[in-house]
Formats: structure tokens, sequence, C-alpha cells
């Protein structure tokens, strides 16, 4: 007689039973998996996931006027409904680059000022304070001779001298070539300070006689 023959039936039936049972977890978990269900998931243990919460329209004695949801902060507007002059945002009118500041950039000396803190903070480590694209990052790059290394624009050369005032602010926006885009870390108003410096800078480095009040001229060597 075979050693299977010996076995009891119903230790067999107990065995195909505990087998057919062992695939019930990985029944459940495909279903889980695969399934929409308006309950919320089985946690084993408790987090962020599942924490106390004010529904909509309950009370909050936290508040003076007893109410959990709060009235909008004074001068909130919702996405996509500011209004504001047509090329701030973006620095294009329709597809076409703003030549100039837009209107309502008032460019004075404390937009500069603004600009060129700005300026030294996001931009120096890789143009460098004169905008020559000497930077502490770049000149690090070279001395590691990194092979990937792509040298930063110098902010001088004829090509970006000529480029229009929206052509920079959409540059510090969304980058270019592997200049990563700012837009998340300098606000608008920035931005455009940015570029009024920029244009401050440029012209520090290409300036005439012409540029010099006529009463100063005669003093100069």
């Amino acid at each position: 007689m075979s050693a299977s023959a010996r076995i009891p039936r119903w230790v067999k039936f107990a065995m195909a039973f505990l087998l057919a049972l062992s695939w019930v977890p990985l029944a459940m978990v495909a279903k889980a998996r695969y399934a929409v269900s308006e309950k919320p998931p089985l946690h084993l243990f408790f987090d962020m996931d599942d924490q106390p919460k004010y529904k909509p329209q309950a009370p909050n004695s936290l508040f003076a006027d007893g109410r959990a949801m709060r009235p909008p902060v004074a001068g909130t507007v919702a996405r996509g409904e500011l209004q504001v002059t047509p090329g701030v945002v973006d620095g294009r009118i329709g597809e076409e680059w703003i030549a100039m500041l837009p209107d309502g950039i008032v460019l004075d000396e404390q937009l500069l000022k603004r600009g060129q803190e700005r300026f030294d903070i996001y931009c120096t480590p890789c143009h460098g304070l004169s905008g020559y694209g000497d930077g502490m990052v770049s000149k690090r790059a070279e001395q590691l001779e990194e092979p990937q290394w792509v040298p930063p624009s110098s902010l001088h050369t004829e090509l970006v001298r000529g480029r229009e005032d929206g052509h920079l602010f959409n540059t510090i926006t969304n980058g270019i070539r592997n200049m990563p885009g700012y837009g998340r870390q300098i606000s608008v108003s920035d931005r455009w300070a940015i570029v009024a410096y920029v244009r401050a800078l440029q012209r520090s480095q290409a300036a005439t006689i012409e540029d010099v009040p006529a009463e100063i001229r005669p003093s100069l060597r």
C-alpha cells in the first residue's frame, strides 16, 4: 500500500481546504487592487490618511463666528481670474515678445536695486556679478573639468543684448537650454526687476561718452 493511500481521508480534505484558504488573501488583495469602493481602506497603522478633520459647514468653537469654514482672505483672486496688463505674466502679447518693460512696471532706482538683489541671489552663481558667465558654479565646473558642463552665456553678447525684455523675462521664468526656470522661486515683479537690472548691467559694460552727462565729461580721462 502506498504512503498516500495510508493518509486518512479527512486529512486530505483538510489539506485541500487549507490550500484553497491560502489563496483567499491573494484574491482579496487582487480585488482591492482593481475594484472601486467608497469604503475607506483597512489601516493597520493609523497615520495622516485617517485623522480628525472638519467637514463642510461643520461648527468649530475655535473661531468667534463658530464656523470651521473660513471666509476668503480679503483681496483673494481665483486662479485664472486675475486681470493684469498684457505681457506682464508671460512677456508677450500674442506671439510677439514685448520690447520693453510692460505698463505698470515703473523703472526707477528702487526697481533696479531690487533687481540687483534678486540677480545676486539667483543669477550670479552661474553668470557672475558682472554677467559674463564667470560665476562660482561655472569656475568650479571648469576646475573639475566636468565633461557635461555647458558654460553659462554671457549677458553682454550681441545676441542677448538684442533680445526683447519679454524674451529675457521668459528665459528667467522657463529657462533656456541647460538653464532651469525660476518661475516658481521668483515672483513676477521680481523677474521684471531682474530684467531691468540686466539692462542696466549691459549698458554699464557698453557705455559711450554720450551716456555721460555733459557737465561731467570734461573731468573724464
